[in-house]
């Protein structure tokens, strides 16, 4: 075999074909051979540039002529005023001086004024309230001079507090009118708001609040200055002696401690007519006279006060007229001596409440069970 073929396991791979030979290079010097030259890079053509347009030259404005001033006209002469005849003047009522009050936002209350009208602080007519089939309140007449203070009397559950509760504009009747000063209720409740003043039986406030806060809140509600409640607040603290109590919560008040702050905030309006549930209930002997005190000055300068109580004591004492509600009815209405009679205040309401009850089965409290 020839040597330039290769056998692998008998299988015969021919030679590989021989290169192509390259081209002769020229022969001689290198600086025999002619380099062309590169042609020169086109030149462009300038763009001619168009030649700005003549502005043209405003016009002139011409000058606005003078207006001529109108010629003023002649004032008419005044036609002669008659004289008035002359009046001969009245002689000038007396009346008894008073006391200027420095604060400008106190309404002050004029009981002469209302003597000469005789009108009522408090008029009730026909009052009724039910709650589902139980008649509370069954045509209550009430009548409660200006001035005075005025009780109302009955057993728990007579409808005392829904009365009242009515009067102070807290609940609606189903019936009847109420007037405060002649003023009627149902027409005028923001006018009657502003003249009142309410210590509910059931003292829902809030409690989370110190005493000076609840009653600078009740203050800045009632419409009155910053500085004027601040003023009242120190007043009627010192009065009923609760001046270092005020910056305690109200809800670690004591219940007579609380009916005191409540009542303050009653007062801090100045308000014509008082309606009180209860202002002597867990209310210390103490504390009861400085509070009652308050409420005679009150009183003595033209307030009004209604209050409900079971002191029959207290209510003979300093009311001038009480009625008697049972069962939501008014059993005896008037003078207290009037209603009392020759018996006791107590007796007599005994009497028209219907007595002591009947205590038969009851033996064997008699006898001790150890």
């Amino acid at each position: 075999m020839d040597a330039a073929v290769t056998s692998i396991d008998g299988i015969i791979i021919p030679p590989k074909p021989p290169l192509p030979a390259a081209p002769p290079l020229p022969t001689g010097d290198l600086d025999d051979l002619v380099i062309p030259p590169k042609p020169p890079l086109p030149v462009p053509e300038p763009v001619p540039v168009p030649e700005p347009e003549p502005v043209p030259e405003p016009e002139p404005v011409p000058e606005p002529q003078p207006v001529p001033e109108p010629e003023p006209e002649p004032e008419p002469e005044p036609e002669p005023v008659p004289e008035p005849e002359p009046v001969p003047e009245s002689e000038p009522e007396i009346a008894p001086a008073e006391p200027a009050d420095t604060d400008p936002q106190v309404a002050p209350i004029a009981p002469s004024a209302r003597a000469r009208t005789g009108m009522p602080a408090v008029t009730v007519r026909g009052l009724t309230k039910s709650f589902g089939s139980t008649a509370a309140v069954a045509g209550i007449d009430l009548t409660v001079p200006a001035g005075t203070f005025y009780g109302l009397l009955g057993p728990n559950g007579a409808g005392k507090t829904t009365t009242l509760s009515m009067i102070s504009g807290l609940l609606r009747p189903d019936q009847g009118t109420i007037e405060i000063d002649g003023v009627d209720m149902r027409r005028h409740p923001r006018d009657i708001a502003r003249m009142i003043g309410v210590l509910p039986d059931r003292l829902r406030t809030f409690d989370r609040l110190s005493g000076r806060q609840l009653l600078f809140y009740t203050g800045m509600l009632r419409g009155l200055d910053a500085g004027i409640v601040t003023s009242r607040i120190g007043d009627l603290a010192r009065a009923f002696d609760m001046v270092e109590a005020l910056g305690r919560p109200v809800s670690d008040y004591s219940a007579g401690m609380t009916k005191k702050v409540m009542l303050a905030g009653a007062l801090l309006h100045s308000p014509r007519v008082l309606i009180l549930d209860e202002p002597f209930e867990a209310v210390d002997p103490v504390s009861s006279a400085v509070i009652l005190d308050i409420l005679t000055t009150y009183v003595d300068h033209g307030g009004t006060v209604i209050l409900s109580s079971h002191g029959m004591e207290l209510i003979e004492r300093v009311c001038a007229r009480v009625a008697v509600i049972v069962a939501g009815q008014v059993l005896a209405e008037g003078a207290v001596d009037d209603v009392r009679g020759e018996l006791t205040l107590e007796q007599r309401f005994l009497q028209l409440a219907g007595g002591l009850s009947d205590v038969e089965g009851l033996e064997w409290l008699h006898g001790f069970s150890d």
